[in-house]
This record gives structure tokens, C-alpha cells and sequence, in this order.
């Protein structure tokens, strides 16, 4: 190959151009015209794209291949194709092509083309390929130059920011790492179906079988880096830039607009036009970027990375000094210090690399071991120490006749050659076996160069099999790319229904018919989900018509509805209740799809309003006997109206007026309904019960249209947590009543209140077991209750008695000898010295009186006048509790809450009340004062359960009200 400077008078062209103009197609074909020729391609990728071309047309046997890890060199070999670094300089080819000649400016790589433009030279013949940018910069460095300009096939135009999930077929998304790359593609396979994965840290075995999903059409989008702009020719419609910046092994940079032009240019081939835009958190492009790009006008390229070729290998520091030797072109630039200068300064630090540079060949072997590329991306210390163990190996002994030894080299390999684990995991290892691919493919390294080269290189095939079935595995959906090959070609979908309501379309699972909805699976892509649902809904006609058959003749017993409304067949949602006219009387909304028809929707929601109303006739038929029953006029039909109300559970207080009015005929006619009228809640005890319960939840829930619904308590439960953001009417329908820290059961509370009524609530009483029994509670959580309730709870102890053992009667025989002791053994026998009293032992007790909340000041009533003080040595009485109305008992509500009785002068007496008692229009019950007391009668006091009945007239609803009219009268 012959060299710029030397004696040549071959022609150089450069042939610029955008992209889509066939320069690497017009490359190649001037190539094959030669004898030989060389053509340099920037990525691995595209180099064996090229191959492949040329051995199509010209076969294996004359077509060469060389790259960093790659090297396929026939013995008659004509046609070179390689990537830049990898050019053979001294073949002495006719032809020589460099592509993408535009990288010069690369800071990376521009050192390497820059070089290939000033040296590389075919015997008859040279090109350079790329962008129109270079053209001032290629005259000033290339005397003699031709220019051949290149227009595009088609047109290129913009077309904004678009969601992926909008994004048309045929389009190729742009990422800058591989984490957005594979952000992006696992977006397209949930809302596409699928993509391929293309990126030049590939094999060229796994980018082919990537590239080929999409070619073929298995998938309709492509997921890139970067790498899809250097040549790479698909068919490609529109390319969206996720990114507009990315790392270039130094920093986060903006693209520049020619970057931009060459990867948006890879859109439309050949004659059909592309449009390029950006998706994600891309910004859109400015009006003067875009005109840049659609019209391919870019600023020149001032300024080409420039290296030292002519290196001196005398010692390593001279090495160094001639890489870093600068330049005096104005259109060069001296480049960076790239990986492999990095590494040899670093090596040539090391003290025991320094002993072994005793010559100009082994710096110059160090040097080939330096420009071993990082594959595995590792950290610069462990990269160095690999390098210097390869120079440690291949210095050996002699001068520099030393190679890397098998043993070593097969364990390292081995090490990687596990097909197994998740893409990060295979990509890691690929890399890694791309070092040793690089290394055997250099001349004299291995001890069995040919034998390495294969093995190197079928661990990277089953590396690269495997990595892009991890790839497809988890960017591909295969079930939706088989239906949309199928759906493309117009093919009529063949779908099924199992017993079980899965549903399938050509074989695959596309969802599940729940009730009388189809449910799709959720791993279906959005964009063909219509079509996927119009294909199972063919099979889904007969199933739905025989479905609401089955279901109307079946049983309730497979029916049920949930404490939020719903309503189930079985395991299925097959409605909801809804508000109805009455809150008794709910309506229904079936759950049925459009597309099973009219007919079906309404045969299901028939059979549920058949459900509901006989399961509310069942529950609450208590309620409806009396709304039916013709004797209940007046009070007594509006209190059942009431009831109605509340579903069977009214509070007594918000009912407490009604109650009063009502007289005995009424009450009893509501008695035989089953009403109960409790001294806290009014309820029909049947209509506690946990099924009926659970629906009034729901009822109440519905009429009040609450958003959720409350839930109610697990059956069995006396006591439930009373929670302070639960409102008290929610605990009232479930049959609780709140008091203190717990809420009881309404029916147990009852019961407790008429074992309460028999106690001495002034003077105060203990819990029996029959009330901690009732409750369920310990002593400590029955005190709280109490305190809920009303009632003053004091804390004591005492000495705990003890039960006393009844002596056993001991029988004596008489007939039985007496053994008396002896004499000399009496002497011994002492009596048992008293054992030392021990501490009582103590019991906590608690002593409950009533203690009413105080009631709210009412102003309207002035202050009472003075009463005459009480008698010395006169001690003031409690309140007995309430005790409802006075026949019966347990008629009667609790006094009202939140109400305060305004204050009475200090001493002042009502009735010869004691201080403190109420007055006797609002008690609920109590004792008599003590008239013995006030006559001075010395006899002890006594309390009797009902106040004096001569005080107040008789209660026309007491059952004894007859009897009470004839006292007096016999």
C-alpha cells in the first residue's frame, strides 16, 4: 500500500455526501474492479456487514476479514475488508477505501482516520467517504484531491416530539447507554410487543440475529445506540432521539449537528423518504438545527485529531515523548492521550516492567500489549495489571520469545464460557472474551495460535446465541409478533374458549372471560389490542349467550354480594348494587360487555335484581311484617316507619321523644314484631345477626352514597376497638355501641344494663362475674366501659380472702390399739415452732357509682330561690343510673348527652333532694329521699328501685296501670 509523500500518481477521491447517497455500495463496487483492494470501515459491525456482501459476490476463498478480534485471511485472499484501526498498511493494494472519513475530528478515534487520510494510499486507486464538512480540510491536507459529491435518494424531514407508545412502525429509537437502551426496549415490549437491541458492544453474531427480528418483521422496532449511524442499511422509516447528549469516555457533551444528521439520516432508504424527531425527555430540535439536517449544510471541519505515526522505540520514555510529539499543521491537532498511551505510562512505572525494557523490541512489545483495547470497561488499575501480566508472559525468558501459556489462557477462558444468567451478565462475559479473542489473534502470542483463534471464537458464538435469546426472551413478545405476522397477512384468527374462560387466539393466550367481561392479558400490547379483542370476541358470542343461560337457572347459593356492593357468581364479578328508590329496595348494574349483546346484558341483570330482592325479603322480613301489618296506626306505624329508617337500629336518643309518646297498646303492638326497646338502642334482636347486618352496611352505604363502604366486625365478637375517626352511626348499624376504648355488642349491652338496674348505683357496687362473663372483659377493661357508660369507677385494694377449708371429720376405731410413745422417745418430740405470718396477700377492686356526663347550661331558666340548708349530719345522695321508662324498666333511653343542668346555689335542696341530685322531670329513675332521717327516725336508712308513686300520676303504660287505678278504690 502505497504512502502519501511517496512516488504515486494514483488518484485520490474523496466522495462526500450525506447519508442514504450509496457511497460504501459505489466503495465497494470501484473495490471488486481491482485486483486488490482494502476498505477501512469504522465499527466491527459494519465491517462484517461489508464481508458478508463481498463473499456473496466474489465467495470465501479471496475475501479477507480482519479486525481487533476477528481475523479470517484466506491464503489466496484479494479483497481486505477491515476496521481502520486494523488496515494493513504494507500489502501494496491497488485500491484502498477509508469510510466515515469524517471521524478524524472524533476525539476518541480521530488520531487513527487522520493518519489513514495522510498515509494510506492504494497503488491505482484511493477513496475517502463522508461528509461534505471535510472538504475544506481534505484540499488543505491532500494535494491532488478530487471531490465527488453525492446527493441523497430521498428526503429527510422533521416531525417533532412523539410518545413511544405513538411512535409509527419501522422506526428506530436512539439511546446513548445501555441502560436507556434497555429502558427504552422493554417500554416497546409492553406497549409494541417487542423490539431488537443493536449496539456496537455486540458480536457481530448477535447484532445479526438482532437485525434479522426486524428485517424479517418479527418486530417493527428497532432500539439502537449510536451505531446504527455508521452505515448500518435497514429499513428503516424514523428515527426518534431519546437523548440528544451522550458520555464520550470523558464527559456528558451535546450532540453536534452533524452527529445528529448521520445517525436521523439512516431513515429512509434508497428512493423512499424518512423523518426523524425525538421522543422521551428529549427537547425538540430549534428551527436552525433542523434546517441543518433536513438540508445537509454543517459548519466545515476545521481541525483533525492528529497523533505521531513515526514512533521511536529506543526506551520507553523516548516512546512516550514521540507520541507526545506535537504538530506544526494549522488543520491538525495533537490528540489526547488515548487508552493505550495511558497504559504504557503506567507501565512503564512499574519497577518490574522497567527491568524488562532492555531493548527496542520489547518497548515495542510493550507497546502492542498496551494497545489492547478495554473490552471489559474494568477500572485503569485492573486493566494495567492484566496488560503486565501479558508482557510478563510473552517477554518470557528469552528476548521477547516468551508466549501466553495454554494452561493459563484455557482456565480464563473457562471461566467465561457459561452460557447461563441475564443479559448484563452474558454482555460481561463477552467482553471478557473479546480480550482473549483480541489477544489470540495477534501473531505470536499463543502457543497454538489456530487452535485459540477457534476456541476464542466458539466460546463468542454460544455467548452471542445466548445473549440474543436473553435480548429477545426479554424485549420480544413472541405471541404478539406471531399475531401480527398473521394479522399483516390478512389471515382470519382462529380463537378458543376452554372450560375454564381462558381464551385463545392461534394457540396463543390473549386473556380470560371473568363473569361476562373479557379480561385481556395485560402483557398484550396496546396498539393491537382492538384487533386481538375482536378476534377472541368471535369465539366469546356463543360463550356468552350459553353463559347467561346457565346463569339464570342458577341457584343463590352460588351468589353473594360484598361488603362494597359488589356482586359475584361464584369467583366471577358479575355486577354491583346501586342506589334503588328505597333504601330496602336496591337496583342492580350488571357487569356484561358491549359485545355479548343487549339480550344477555339484560337476562343477567335480571336474575341479580331477582338475588337481591329475595335475599332483602329473607333478611329483613321483620321490618316488612310490620310495614304490612294493617293494626299499627298512629305513633306506633310512624315508629315503624322510624325502624325502616335505621334498618332495624335506632339509637334511643335520637328516638328518645317518640318513645315517651308512645303508650302501651303501641308499644306492645310493636313488641309482637320483635322490637325491642333497650335503655340505649331500639332494635329487632333478629336483625343483629351477622348476615343481616353485613347487608345493612351496605344498604345504609348505598342510600347515603358513601364512596366506601364500611365493614362489618367478624362474627362472635362482644367487644370491638373503638375507633375515634369511625363515625359513631357506622358502630350503631353494625350492632355496637361505643363506650370508652371498645365498643359492645347492643344486645349484650342490654343485658348488662338489667343486671346494673339492680345495683346501688349511690352508694356504689363491684363487678360480679355474671357482668365481666357478659362483656368478655378483664376488671381493668370493664372499668373503662363503665366509664363509657357513665358510671365513676375508683380503684382500691384489700386483703384478699382467702377460702376457708371445711374440716374433715376423722373417724376413730375404737377397737383399735393405741400405741402410746415411749417414754425415752417423747422426750425428743418438741412442738412446731409458729411459722412466721406472712403478707397478706392483696386484691385490686373497683367501686362504680353513677357519675353522669354534666349537662350544657340552658340560659332561658333563671336561678332557683334558697332552701333552707340541710340538717346537720345529713350526708348527700347519689344518683341512682337510668333506668328507662317506668313500665317496663328497660323502656326507657338514657338520659340525653351533652346537656348541663345550670347551677344551683350552694346548699339549696329540691324536694328535700340531696346536693347534687337531679331534678325530678329529667331523672330516669332513682331512690326516695330518707323521710325516717328527716323525722330524726333513727332507724337505718333504706332504698327502695322506683321512685315514690304518689309523686307522679300513673304511667298509662305500665302493665300494672289497671291494678294502680283500683288502689284506693277496694
Amino acid at each position: 500500500m502505497a504512502q502519501a509523500g511517496g512516488p504515486t500518481r494514483a488518484p485520490v477521491t474523496a466522495v462526500l455526501g450525506p447519508t442514504n447517497t450509496g457511497k460504501t455500495h459505489y466503495a465497494i463496487e470501484r473495490m471488486l474492479a481491482h485486483r486488490t483492494g482494502v476498505i477501512g470501515l469504522p465499527l466491527r459491525l459494519l465491517a462484517r456487514e461489508v464481508y458478508d456482501r463481498i463473499v456473496a459476490l466474489r465467495g470465501p476463498s479471496v475475501v479477507a476479514l480482519v479486525t481487533g478480534e476477528e481475523r479470517i485471511v484466506p491464503e489466496r485472499a484479494q479483497w481486505w475488508v477491515c476496521t481502520v484501526e486494523a488496515m494493513p498498511l504494507e500489502i501494496g493494494a491497488d485500491f484502498v477505501a477509508v469510510d466515515e472519513i469524517q471521524l478524524c475530528a472524533d476525539p476518541e478515534r480521530g488520531h487513527v482516520f487522520t493518519d489513514r487520510l495522510l498515509r494510506a494510499r492504494g497503488l491505482h486507486e484511493t477513496l475517502f467517504l463522508g461528509a461534505e464538512s471535510m472538504r475544506q480540510v481534505i484540499a488543505n491536507l491532500v494535494p491532488g484531491v478530487t471531490f465527488l459529491k453525492r446527493d441523497r435518494f430521498s428526503e429527510l424531514s422533521y416531525t417533532g416530539s412523539k410518545k413511544i407508545s405513538r411512535m409509527p412502525p419501522r422506526s428506530a429509537i436512539v439511546g446513548f447507554s445501555v441502560d436507556n437502551v434497555y429502558a427504552i426496549a422493554e417500554l416497546i415490549r409492553r406497549t409494541k410487543g417487542g423490539c431488537a437491541v443493536v449496539m456496537g458492544a455486540l458480536s457481530p453474531r448477535t447484532r445479526n440475529a438482532q437485525v434479522a427480528l426486524y428485517q424479517n418483521g418479527d418486530v417493527d422496532y428497532l432500539v439502537a445506540t449510536d451505531a446504527i449511524g455508521m452505515g448500518l442499511n435497514l429499513d428503516i422509516k424514523h428515527v426518534a432521539f431519546s437523548a440528544t447528549a451522550k458520555f464520550d469516555g470523558r464527559r456528558m457533551r451535546g450532540l453536534y449537528p452533524q452527529e445528529l444528521a448521520q445517525i436521523a439520516g439512516r431513515a429512509g432508504r434508497h428512493t423512499e423518504n424518512g423523518t426523524f424527531g425525538v421522543t422521551g425527555e428529549a427537547r425538540p430540535f430549534d428551527e436552525d438545527m433542523v434546517e441543518a439536517i433536513e438540508n445537509h449544510r454543517f459548519t466545515p471541519v476545521r481541525k483533525l485529531h492528529w497523533r505521531n505515526h513515526d514512533l521511536d522505540f529506543g526506551s520507553a520514555e523516548r516512546l512516550i515523548r514521540s507520541l507526545e510529539a506535537p504538530t506544526s499543521n494549522e488543520w491538525l491537532t495533537r490528540a489526547r492521550d488515548a487508552d493505550d498511551l495511558l497504559a504504557l505510562k503506567a507501565l512503564t512505572a512499574m519497577p518490574e516492567v522497567q527491568d524488562k525494557l532492555t531493548g527496542p523490541k520489547r518497548v515495542q512489545l510493550l507497546w502492542d500489549v498496551c494497545r489492547i483495547p478495554d473490552f471489559r470497561g474494568a477500572s485503569e488499575t485492573e486493566h494495567v495489571s492484566l496488560l503486565a501480566r501479558i508482557f510478563d508472559f510473552l517477554v518470557g525468558r528469552g528476548l521477547g520469545g516468551g508466549k501466553v501459556p495454554s494452561d493459563w489462557l484455557k482456565k480464563a477462558i473457562e471461566r467465561i464460557d457459561k452460557p447461563g444468567g441475564d443479559i448484563d451478565t452474558i454482555s460481561k462475559r463477552l467482553a471478557y472474551i473479546r480480550t482473549w479473542t483480541y489477544v489470540a489473534q495477534r501473531k505470536g502470542w499463543c502457543e497454538d495460535e489456530s487452535h485459540w483463534r477457534q476456541e476464542t471464537r466458539a466460546v463468542e458464538d454460544r455467548l452471542s446465541d445466548a445473549l440474543h435469546q436473553a435480548l429477545t426472551q426479554r424485549f420480544v413478545d413472541r405471541r404478539t409478533s406471531v399475531l401480527l405476522r398473521r394479522l399483516k397477512q390478512k389471515e382470519t384468527l382462529v380463537a378458543e374458549v376452554n372450560d375454564k374462560g381462558e381464551v385463545t387466539v392461534e394457540g396463543e393466550f390473549v386473556g380470560r372471560l371473568e363473569g361476562f367481561r373479557f379480561a385481556q392479558d395485560a402483557s398484550g400490547s396496546p396498539d393491537e389490542a382492538r384487533t386481538l379483542r375482536a378476534a377472541a370476541y368471535q369465539a366469546l358470542k356463543p360463550e356468552f349467550s350459553l353463559r347467561a343461560d346457565r346463569f339464570y337457572n342458577a341457584p343463590d347459593t352460588e351468589m353473594d354480594f360484598t361488603e362494597q356492593g359488589g356482586l359475584m357468581w361464584g369467583h366471577s364479578a358479575v355486577g354491583k348494587l346501586v342506589k334503588g328508590a328505597e333504601a330496602l329496595k336496591p337496583a342492580v348494574e350488571a357487569f356484561v360487555d358491549e359485545e355479548a349483546g343487549p339480550e344477555v346484558a339484560e337476562k343477567v341483570r335480571r336474575r341479580l335484581q331477582h338475588f337481591i330482592d329475595r335475599k332483602v325479603a329473607a333478611l329483613y322480613e321483620p321490618l316488612a311484617a310490620m310495614g304490612r301489618d294493617e293494626t299499627l296506626q298512629g305513633l306506633a306505624r310512624g315508629f315503624a316507619y322510624r325502624l325502616a329508617e335505621g334498618l332495624g337500629v335506632v339509637p334511643r336518643d335520637a328516638v328518645a321523644a317518640e318513645v315517651k309518646e308512645l303508650d302501651q297498646d303501641a308499644r306492645s303492638a310493636l313488641r309482637k314484631h320483635g322490637v325491642r326497646f333497650g335503655q340505649y338502642t331500639v332494635f329487632l334482636p333478629i336483625l343483629l345477626k351477622p348476615a343481616a347486618t353485613r347487608l345493612r352496611l351496605v344498604l345504609w352505604s348505598l342510600w347515603n352514597g358513601l364512596a366506601e363502604f364500611p365493614e362489618s366486625p367478624p362474627p362472635g365478637l362482644v367487644t370491638i376497638p373503638n375507633i375515634p375517626d369511625v363515625p359513631k352511626v357506622h358502630y350503631t348499624l353494625a350492632g355496637y355501641h361505643p363506650a370508652g376504648v371498645r365498643a359492645i355488642r347492643i344486645d349484650m349491652l342490654e343485658r348488662l344494663a338489667d343486671i346494673l338496674r339492680q345495683k346501688d348505683s349511690r352508694a356504689g357496687f363491684e363487678a360480679v362475674p355474671e357482668m365481666l362473663s357478659i362483656t368478655g372483659m378483664t376488671l381493668e377493661q370493664f372499668s373503662d366501659l363503665m366509664g363509657g357508660l357513665g358510671y365513676k369507677a375508683e380503684k382500691a385494694e384489700r386483703v384478699k380472702v382467702k377460702p376457708v377449708a371445711e374440716p374433715v371429720p376423722v373417724v376413730i376405731d375404737p377397737d383399735a390399739p393405741v400405741n402410746p410413745i415411749p417414754e425415752e422417745e417423747s422426750a425428743f418430740v418438741q412442738p412446731e415452732p409458729e411459722a412466721e405470718a406472712a403478707a397478706p396477700e392483696m386484691e385490686t377492686y373497683y367501686t362504680f357509682t353513677w357519675a353522669p356526663k354534666p349537662r350544657f347550661q340552658r340560659p332561658e331558666r333563671g336561678p332557683r330561690p334558697e332552701r333552707a340548708p340541710r340538717p346537720e349530719g345529713e350526708a348527700p345522695r347519689g344518683e341512682r343510673p337510668p333506668r328507662g321508662d317506668r313500665a317496663p324498666r328497660g323502656d326507657r333511653g338514657p338520659k340525653p348527652e351533652g346537656e348541663a343542668r345550670p347551677p344551683r346555689p350552694e346548699g339549696e335542696r329540691r324536694h328535700g333532694k340531696p346536693e347534687g341530685g337531679k331534678p325530678r322531670d329529667d331523672r330516669k329513675g332513682g331512690g326516695k329521699f330518707d323521710r325516717n332521717k328527716d323525722r330524726g327516725d333513727s332507724k337505718p336508712k333504706s332504698f327502695e328501685a322506683r321512685p315514690p308513686r304518689a309523686e307522679k300520676p300513673i304511667d298509662p303504660d305500665n302493665p300494672f296501670a289497671a291494678l294502680l287505678a283500683l288502689k284506693g278504690k277496694v
